[in-house]
């Protein structure tokens, strides 16, 4: 597939235009053009030239991307049209103010004016006629873009837009230039229309610079992504350890990777051992043991001790390069949905243009006065007017996403408010989504030892390692109050567990490969141990000696709104599917604890999009994550959700982000969604009934049976009726009771408990870290992971308001270490205090 930029394109019917044409094209297979990105995927034997070409046919442009291209060039250009739109609307607005001021304020409410303006009544309708007209000036894209679709034969909202403003500016500019030879000038005034030629182009603004600041989040998705791989690796060269660029790196080179530092390439291990986190091209939230011979991945981070590994991929070839390559062609994808409006567009314009001719006509034949003739053609088009319907989806979408700001539900387009509304199918990513992306202890089952006896070897043979699963069980064995006995010969054996001399006896905790290796475990122990797999725990073993003493199991729990969340999901209808890269056994267990139906497990980043798009053919479909390695699916998905506490990657590829991170608020946000989608479509209906009534009476069809004509005036009046009573039914979303509410979470504190916090925080340490570069709550949780992942540190409180992190230590941790692992995040420390 060859990615081309589009340039010109303002609605729907444009993107169609451009598809229709290169799809027509003899050796083109497939064409998609995505509106929002302006960009165009082509699967085709022709040359970049003959695409070209049929785009710039259809009336647009095109231009070829490269890899670097697009993302620099597609940056800048969305960037300076957003700041382009955003001076034009400061600048409409400011026009606006007055002109509002004299007609409506003056004119139609007595405010105060000068004298001499009253006494000149044609004075106030230039003035009115030249904000208006500068107003129309300054958004001359709408008539431009409008009528070149109507001469296309493609008419768009713009055309809508540029009609309604065009009929009420030149009817308004007929009855100014008749109020000099009119005795009653001033009366005239209440038929001008210019600051409805005005309003229209403003509102239609106000929608124009969201959509522009939607366009740039596909290009920042990328870009986080890039930010993954370090921008210089240690590399071994000639026996002499040189830091130099990533770029650099050669296939077969050498390169050092340190506790905290992230991967800069694709390699093998060929000495050393760590703790890799790998979480962001797997999902798995405990980490891997590297060692000789295992593969490593640019981009993930290695938790503890050192490895030397041997490059194997570099540049584009790399395992993250091909994940961005994925996130890139599904963000190119074509939109779910067409705008509402542009559908409606193909046949109302035209319409209402033979209506208002033909009322023209009818009239001349009836009567034969011009000046009535044109009247009610006029006042068919005023009444007409895009204004109500142009409101119709932009105000409740503008409300419902007030509505969910305020609640921590952000919606970054229109399209996935809508498409919420209209979901069916709920996927769920499963570590981080479903449960809370952190292992803790959940059993304790003493064999050949008392518990007492079990927590403290356990505690003792641990607390060397630097290991997560290690300082979870250190934790839960100070939680309950273990004694650290005296230990020597501390050893990590690698992908298997821990050694250590306890009080002179040889202890290990690890997996039941090496347990069983080093003594012959009864059957009623291997059933303790299977049963605990088969609940997709993770069962730790410690032998003392010749003594099996007991086992550990952890578990990563579901959230404690988990079961709420899916049952809630339930009963709105929707179908949930659990989609994780974690075993089978695992996620089964995960999925009866959440009550999820539907799972399906060990699946790459690469198969979760695949499975995306399968689930999108039973109906619109959403995707709910929160890592690296659900970018695919969040970009493939009808509307992709991302947990607010997951990656800046995540956050930038979804349709909306949680920030809350509840996952209560999925459920929020598709009831919030079908709420806006039904009064999208009251709005529309009434939209329609008002036209529907209204151009009737416009053009005079009623006028001999209850001898009233609707002047132009009065079909004013009833167009800005139809749009307040547009808005205020939108409005009316933020009085509705939408929202369930999250079980808070219950704290139980015993005495016990409070002694042993007592006691904890008598023996702590406090150590405070400046930091330079924190600069929003991603970078926030982005340093805290780091160093609480640091054996030692209980906790970290990080601010990028006063740039520091507060650490509480439960020993002392060397200062080196906790610089090291803050800069190896992509910060600089700047002092420990």
């Amino acid at each position: 597939m060859r990615k081309f930029k589009v340039y010109g394109m303002s609605c729907s019917a444009c993107s169609s235009r451009v598809e229709r044409a290169v799809s027509s094209l003899l050796g083109v297979r497939e064409c998609s053009v995505n509106l929002l990105s302006a960009t165009m995927l082509v699967d085709s034997d022709l040359s970049d030239g003959e695409i070209i070409k049929a785009v710039e046919d259809a009336g647009y442009s095109a231009v070829s991307m490269t890899a670097k291209a697009r993302l620099d060039e597609g940056f800048a250009k969305e960037k300076a049209a957003e700041e382009k739109i955003k001076r034009r609307l400061i600048l409409s607005i400011i026009i606006l103010i007055p002109l509002m001021y004299i007609s409506m304020g003056c004119v139609m409410l007595g405010l105060p004016l000068f004298e001499a303006l009253w006494e000149r009544p044609v004075w106030i309708a230039a003035i009115e006629m030249l904000l208006s007209a500068a107003l129309m000036v300054i958004n001359r894209k709408f008539f431009i873009s409008g009528f070149r679709g109507a001469l296309r034969g493609a008419p768009n909202m713009d055309t809508l837009v540029s009609l309604g403003s065009l009929a009420a500016f030149l009817w308004s500019t007929y009855i100014t230039f008749t109020m000099h030879s009119n005795a009653d000038a001033s009366h005239l005034l209440h038929s001008l229309y210019f600051e409805s030629a005005g309003m229209i182009l403003v509102l239609i603004t106000v929608g124009k610079m969201l959509e522009a600041k939607a366009k740039g989040k596909s290009t920042n998705a990328i870009r986080e992504l890039l930010m993954l791989t370090p921008e210089n690796a240690t590399v071994i060269r000639h026996g002499v350890e040189l830091c130099v660029p990533q770029s650099e790196l050669k296939i077969d080179d050498i390169f050092l990777v340190r506790a905290g530092e992230r991967i800069a390439a694709d390699g093998i291990c060929v000495s050393g051992c760590g703790a890799v986190d790998e979480s962001s091209l797997t999902g798995e939230s405990i980490p891997a043991d590297k060692g000789e011979g295992d593969r490593v991945f640019s981009g993930t981070i290695n938790l503890s001790g050192a490895i030397y590994c041997r490059v194997s991929a570099v540049g584009e070839d790399t395992a993250i390069s091909k994940i961005i390559k994925m996130v890139e062609d599904a963000t190119a994808g074509k939109a779910p949905i067409a705008k509402i409006d542009d559908r409606v567009s193909a046949f109302f314009v035209p319409i209402v243009l033979i209506i208002s001719l033909l009322t023209v006509g009818v009239w001349l034949l009836i009567n034969g006065e011009v000046g009535h003739a044109l009247a009610r053609g006029i006042t068919v088009l005023v009444i007409s007017c895009p204004c109500s319907l142009g409101l119709a989806t932009p105000v409740a979408i503008m409300v419902g996403s007030g509505v969910g700001a305020r609640r921590g539900i952000l919606f970054k387009t229109a399209e996935a408010l809508e498409l919420s509304g209209r979901a069916k199918i709920v996927a769920l990513d499963k570590t981080g989504t479903v449960t809370k992306a952190r292992a803790t202890v959940t059993d304790v089952i003493p064999i050949d030892s008392s518990r007492e006896e079990l927590l403290d070897i356990a505690l003792s043979v641990e607390s060397e390692s630097e290991h997560p699963i290690a300082r979870a069980i250190c934790e839960y064995a100070i939680e309950n109050c273990a004694t650290r006995r005296p230990t020597e010969d501390f050893k990590t054996l690698l992908g298997s567990g821990v050694y250590a001399k306890v009080e002179g006896n040889c202890a290990y905790g690890g997996k039941f490969e090496l347990i069983n290796s080093k003594i012959t475990l009864s059957p009623d122990t291997v059933s303790t141990y299977q049963a605990l797999c088969e609940q997709g725990k993770t069962p730790i073993f410690f032998l003392l000696g010749n003594r099996v003493l007991g086992i550990m199991s952890l578990f990563d729990d579901v959230r404690e709104d988990g079961a709420k969340a899916i049952s809630s999901l339930g009963k709105i209808g929707m179908r949930t599917v659990m989609i994780t890269g974690d075993n089978s056994k695992t996620a089964n267990a995960i999925a009866r604890r959440a009550g999820i139906l539907e799972v399906v497990a060990d699946v790459l980043p690469d198969r979760k999009g695949e499975i995306i798009s399968n689930l999108s053919k039973d109906g619109v479909t959403v995707m709910v994550g929160d890592g690296i390695n659900d970018c695919v699916a969040l970009t493939r998905a009808d509307v992709g959700m991302a947990i607010g506490a997951g990656t800046d990657i995540a956050l930038e590829s979804a349709d909306v982000v949680l920030t809350a991170s509840k996952l209560t608020d999925v459920v929020n946000a598709l009831r919030l969604g079908r709420e806006t989608l039904k009064t999208i479509h009251q709005n529309l209906f009434w939209a329609f009934f008002y036209n529907v009534l209204g151009i009737p009476f416009a053009a005079g069809v009623f006028s001999s049976l209850i001898g009233v004509e609707l002047s132009p005036m009065l079909a004013s009046v009833a167009m800005s009726l139809s749009s307040i009573f547009v808005v205020s039914n939108a409005i009316r979303l933020s009085k509705k009771k939408i929202f369930i509410e999250s079980d808070p979470p219950v704290i139980k504190e015993t005495a016990v408990t409070a002694a042993i916090a007592e006691k904890e925080n008598k023996n702590m340490i406090t150590k405070t870290m400046n930091v330079k570069g924190i600069m929003c709550p991603h970078c926030e949780k982005r340093i805290k992971d780091t160093l609480e992942a640091i054996s030692g540190v209980d906790s970290a409180t990080v601010s990028h308001v006063d740039g520091t992190a507060v650490l509480t230590l439960s020993r002392e941790v060397e200062n080196e270490v906790l610089r090291a692992a803050v800069d190896g995040a992509g910060y600089e420390t700047l002092s420990i205090e």
